[in-house]
């Protein structure tokens, strides 16, 4: 038999190695912003176009290659950051991996700018295809800069699985969030489609978090800081109110390196545990710094997921931190019934020095001289004060005789009060509905009974009805008196903008859209003030989440998110007139049975079921 096993050519290898490391254009821009910071660079720049799919650039000004550092970083298996197994559990640097620009390079066009900074002039290096097509001397400034263009050019098929140009960037900006969170002794600077999203100064980590997601986020953070010989513990978590249903806003970082823990995840909620309603998700900002020889941190080709040694420490610790915190700052009860809040020294004048009180004497205080003053002046106000009253009832004597005089006997009309001692007698109007437990609407059919959701009912006729206004262009705006401004990270400013036609087109107005912000002057009838920051940040989870290609699905996903938030909730009382117009207008529906995201509404029980419960 022929031999069959062969070794494989160089550029199909390398576009297979590079199917493990580059994914996305997102896994491109977490590679090249590891590389400049492992570079020692102060500020890093970003530019992407359409998406990622045409340009990702990364421009630093770390230290810089050598001509032969420049060529040599393209090869299979090159890197400057481990030279022995035994290296793997020291790491603290990012870019180990050793094939990331080899990968890069083989799947699309990569030119390279580097200069060392006591060097003259700098190298440009092209490569295509994992070909070296040129390489140059050049005049540059100090640093690296790596444009990749053109990615997945070779590779048709991988290019034809990569989303909208929307989807793709939402994956870049989630990476460029995980290294500048990490990272806020850096300043990154993030630019799309020649429009800058993002502008981060060097700060501190509380300013840092912020900046990225807005002013409004400032309120959201509680400090949490533990310090122990296994585990040191920096950062925030958001107050139980601010819990959401989506995942986001969940960052962990060990020795400043983002990863994915959903065993650490669950120290984290279970901290929250009696604060959050089901469903719910905290958000969190932990940084953990551990022995590096503690963790294995090439257990997963992204290298985002760390094996623990002790993982169980961990759990304990991190979660006793959050729960000190949310007690420190009186997030969370204390069970403590012998404990007086009001006789406790506050938190923020618990460490500082106490101030003797200063005491004054008044070396001409009599007490008795004041006291004959005062019962002189009790005196004079009780002969006043009993002349007053005296005066109220001159005249109302003889008035009183005289009405008495005019009739001999004074009469009381008594009206007998009958009452049946039987409730039965009494006769009450018939209820059509009967609410169950603030949650269910119970209704008689000819067949038996049916039973609706009522929370899922009111959103499938909020769901067509804002459907319907939206399609044919019936929305009526309620214009505000005074604009409500709303403060956003610059993506979430962004996306609206993206989304502003539509919007207006169901009633809303914008005065104005800034980095920060917008400015609404108008909002949906149906919609209250107090509800509109609610529906907006719901609308921009859902939009991210789903993110449509089509108008008509964008159209659709708004109904549904302003329905979501506008419907009555589980557990809310509703009078008869309320359950009787929800049912009726259930039915009117075009698809009753079902809610927006495919539920059941509601179920019918026959009078043969009912029957066969009591046999």
């Amino acid at each position: 038999m022929a031999d069959i096993i062969q070794l494989l050519p160089d550029h199909v290898a390398n576009q297979i190695a590079a199917g493990e490391v580059v994914q996305r254009p997102a896994s491109v821009v977490k590679e090249l912003l590891e590389n400049s910071i492992d570079a020692g660079a102060t500020q890093i720049k970003l530019i992407v176009k359409e998406g990622g799919k045409t340009l990702i650039q990364v421009i630093d000004n770390g230290s810089g290659m050598s001509t032969t550092d420049a060529r040599l970083s393209f090869e299979r298996h090159s890197t400057s950051k481990i030279k022995k197994a035994q290296d793997l559990f020291h790491i603290q640097t990012k870019g180990f991996r050793g094939e990331a620009l080899a990968s890069i390079a083989a799947v699309s066009h990569v030119e390279l700018k580097s200069k060392i900074e006591n060097n003259e002039v700098g190298t440009s290096i092209t490569v295509e295809g994992s070909k070296v097509v040129s390489q140059d001397v050049i005049v540059t400034p100090k640093g690296t800069s790596v444009s990749v263009k053109n990615l997945f050019f070779n590779i048709p098929a991988r290019r034809n699985f990569l989303k909208s140009d929307q989807v793709e960037m939402r994956h870049v900006i989630d990476e460029f969030h995980r290294v500048a969170l990490a990272h806020p002794d850096i300043s990154f600077a993030m630019y799309q489609n020649g429009s800058e999203v993002f502008n981060l100064q060097v700060t501190n980590f509380r300013k840092r978090i912020v900046n990225i997601f807005g002013s409004k986020t400032n309120e959201k953070l509680v400090p949490v800081n533990e310090s122990t010989e296994v585990l040191k513990i920096n950062g925030f978590v958001n107050k139980p109110e601010f819990a959401r249903k989506s995942r986001g806003q969940q960052f962990f970082f060990v020795n400043k390196r983002f990863i994915k823990s959903p065993y650490l995840h669950h120290a984290v909620v279970s901290a929250f545990e009696g604060l959050i309603h089901e469903g719910h998700f905290p958000g969190y900002f932990l940084n953990l710094e551990v022995n590096p020889e503690s963790i294995d941190i090439n257990i997963h080709p992204t290298k985002t997921e760390i094996k623990f040694e002790d993982e169980h420490t961990l759990y304990a610790i991190l979660r006793s931190s959050i729960k000190h915190s949310l007690g420190q700052f009186n997030i969370a009860p204390v069970l403590d019934f012998d404990r007086n809040r009001n006789l406790e020294t506050p938190y923020e004048l618990k460490n500082k020095p106490t101030k003797t009180p200063n005491i004054e004497v008044d070396t001409d205080f009599n007490p008795f001289r004041e006291e004959s003053q005062s019962k002189h002046a009790s005196k004079a106000f009780q002969k006043q004060s009993n002349a007053g009253w005296e005066s109220l009832y001159v005249g109302l004597e003889s008035k009183v005789n005289k009405e008495t005089s005019d009739s001999d006997e004074i009469k009381f009309d008594i009206t007998e009060l009958k009452q049946s001692l039987f409730e039965d007698e009494i006769v009450e109007e018939r209820k059509s509905t009967f609410q169950i437990q603030n949650k269910y609407i119970a209704s008689t059919i000819k067949s038996g009974m049916l039973i609706i959701n009522q929370n899922r009912a009111h959103k499938r006729i909020l769901y067509e009805k804002f459907l319907k206004n939206f399609t044919v262009n019936e929305n009526s705006t309620k214009e505000l008196l005074f604009p409500i401004k709303l403060s956003l990270s610059k993506p979430d400013v962004d996306l609206l903008g993206q989304l502003k036609e539509q919007l207006e087109s169901t009633g809303f107005e914008f005065s104005s859209f800034v980095d920060n912000g917008v400015e609404i002057s108008g909002i949906p009838l149906g919609v209250t003030d107090s509800q509109l920051p609610e529906i907006i940040d719901q609308l921009i989870s859902d939009f991210r989440n789903e993110v449509p290609d089509s108008n008509l699905s964008t159209i659709d996903l708004l109904a549904k998110s302003i329905s979501k938030k506008l419907a009555i909730r589980n557990g809310q009382k509703i009078e008869q007139q309320e359950q009787e117009y929800l049912v009726n207008k259930l039915f009117a529906c075009k698809e009753p049975n079902l809610s927006p995201t495919n539920k059941r509404v509601f179920i019918t029980i026959s009078k043969n079921d009912l029957d066969n419960r009591f046999m």
